[in-house]
């Protein structure tokens, strides 16, 4: 058997990590931010690791508009009974982009309009039960398709693919 060049290991790695493709079943409309998710949403997801668990979750988010600013409260409830709250503050820099933070979000998190879709780009100090927890990077993209928004992220660490969330969002009450 032939030793696997540093170049191809490398390629192979780096590909694990990458943000998530452009899901088909998408719409050729554009995601925007500030239309698709303002007001009320309801969505359901599942997190899914490398070492096959699964997590699902409700989230209830509520997204409103102020200035440059987009608000976007989540509350989730995950199928285990444990819940958690976030705020996504997401400002406009210019034209389809945005920096944002989070409660969890080390440094910046970076948003940028990609054609039809929406990439949001952050790294989060996941806890552990040592207290020092481990700082993974999340690759979202948001995209319309049929009956609302999707969301499909990778989790990476340290440059290897260890999860992803995949996501439906819909207007609350549908």
């Amino acid at each position: 058997m032939r030793p696997v060049s540093g170049v191809v290991l490398l390629s192979v790695l780096a590909g694990c990590a990458t943000a998530p493709a452009a899901p088909d079943r998408a719409l050729d409309s554009p995601f925007s931010l500030e239309r698709d998710l303002a007001g009320s949403t309801v969505a359901r997801g599942e997190f899914r690791s490398i070492t096959g668990v699964r997590r699902g979750f409700t989230a209830t988010l509520t997204g409103t508009q102020e200035g440059d600013v987009f608000t976007l409260d989540e509350e989730f409830v995950y199928d285990d009974g444990e819940r958690d709250r976030k705020t996504w503050r997401l400002t406009r820099t210019g034209p389809g982009r945005y920096l944002g933070s989070r409660e969890d979000v080390i440094g910046e998190a970076r948003g940028f309009q990609d054609g039809n879709f929406f990439r949001l780009e952050y790294n989060v100090r996941l806890p552990s039960k040592n207290g020092s927890g481990r700082i993974v990077r999340f690759r979202d993209v948001l995209y319309l398709e049929p009956g609302g928004v999707g969301n499909d992220a990778t989790v990476g660490w340290r440059g290897l693919r260890v999860g992803s969330v995949k996501l439906k969002i819909e207007r609350a009450g549908s």
